[in-house]
């Protein structure tokens, strides 16, 4: 049987382009290379796209300039540097955090391409990359969220009404940013109205969120028509919140266990719940979804991860190795469920062509 040809791509232009490719390096260590031709490519902060050797992924050293073109029948990667077709690609597996990369944008960009992917199509990737967008459709499906309030530039509330509707302190954090980047904790009107605009100099929408006393679980899903949720785990954090450097740099900041410290029906309720809310994002491939669970036993969810971390301490595989699924094994079928994916929306496409 030929091996497929398979694309790692990493890095990219948001402010979590580091934290790929802790993600990429740690796929790259676990992958079953054995049904793959392997091609990695990395996306510098300008955007520029890069096929280079596996060794250079912590250097700034370039590699060949190429870009993606739809082929047929199969997607080419060509070498910008003299046009010529380096090879075609059967799956893509973007390992992108943040805009341009969960959000919907190189999703897109594949969907174009005819080129099978791993995780969610477009509207899934933005809809769960805009927190508000996601608190709003998971609201409608009557799932319970922590309370919040929205502010633009045009649109700010005022502190007095934020105190009166959601209590101090609150949080404050940009729409559409991830990895806690642009997250702050305010309980003063100076703080508010300092964090408020500065939370704006990232993002167009910035949330304003209840602080919920409680429990921080996580809990990872995975598949396609038939989801499955893992084992929740729960963020232990030594710090005021679980903010950038609790999760990526200071190792005493934070600690996780796995499975969470809740009652076994809390757990269930956890899994199932996280099951409904990948259902009504539309989600296929896989998402980690965050919850809190109050001091009361009552349970919401916080947000949606379509493209979560894959470093070596990321709760999305740790989760998934506890209930049975090893690194390994998953990536293997997080694989294999984009290509399935693909082929079952090739099927819909052509079907859809007959009709007309």
């Amino acid at each position: 049987m030929s091996k497929q040809n398979l694309a790692i791509i990493f890095g990219g232009k948001s402010t979590e382009h580091e934290i790929s490719i802790l993600s990429a390096k740690s796929i790259l260590k676990h992958l079953d290379r054995s049904p793959f031709n392997l091609y990695v490519i990395k996306i510098d902060t300008a955007g520029h796209w890069w096929l280079i050797d596996e060794n250079q992924i912590d250097t700034d050293q370039a590699g060949t300039r190429v870009s993606l073109i739809p082929g047929s029948p199969k997607t080419e990667l060509i070498s910008l540097v003299d046009g010529q077709v380096i090879t075609t690609l059967d799956v893509a597996f973007p390992v992108l955090h943040g805009v341009f990369g969960e959000d919907g944008t190189i999703q897109g960009l594949f969907k174009m391409a005819d080129l099978a992917f791993v995780g969610c199509d477009v509207l899934a990737a933005s809809s769960c990359m805009d927190k508000d967008v996601t608190k709003r459709l998971l609201r409608d499906a009557d799932i319970n969220i922590a309370p919040y309030l929205m502010a633009t530039n045009q649109s700010i509330p005022s502190y007095n009404q934020v105190e009166k509707e959601l209590g101090m302190p609150v949080f404050i954090k940009p729409a559409n940013l991830g990895s806690s980047v642009g997250v702050y904790k305010v309980s003063s009107e100076s703080a508010y109205n300092e964090k408020i605009r500065q939370a704006l100099t990232y993002d167009h929408k910035v949330l304003i969120e209840q602080l919920i006393i409680g429990k921080e679980v996580e809990c990872s899903v995975l598949g396609n028509e038939d989801p499955k949720a893992s084992l929740p785990g729960e963020i232990i954090t030594n710090t005021d919140f679980y903010d950038f450097e609790s999760k990526y740099v200071d190792s005493n900041a934070s600690s996780t266990q796995i499975p969470a410290s809740i009652t076994e029906n809390q757990i269930d309720e956890v899994r199932k719940i996280a099951v409904k809310a990948y259902q009504t994002m539309g989600c296929q491939g896989l998402a980690r979804v965050d919850f809190f669970v109050t001091q009361e036993g009552e349970i919401m969810i916080n947000e949606i991860n379509t493209l979560p971390g894959f470093t070596n301490i990321s709760m999305y595989p740790k989760m998934w190795e506890a209930t049975g699924i090893g690194y390994q094994e998953l990536l293997s079928l997080l694989i294999e469920l984009a290509l399935t994916k693909h082929e079952k929306d090739a099927s819909l496409n052509i079907k859809a062509r007959e009709v007309k």
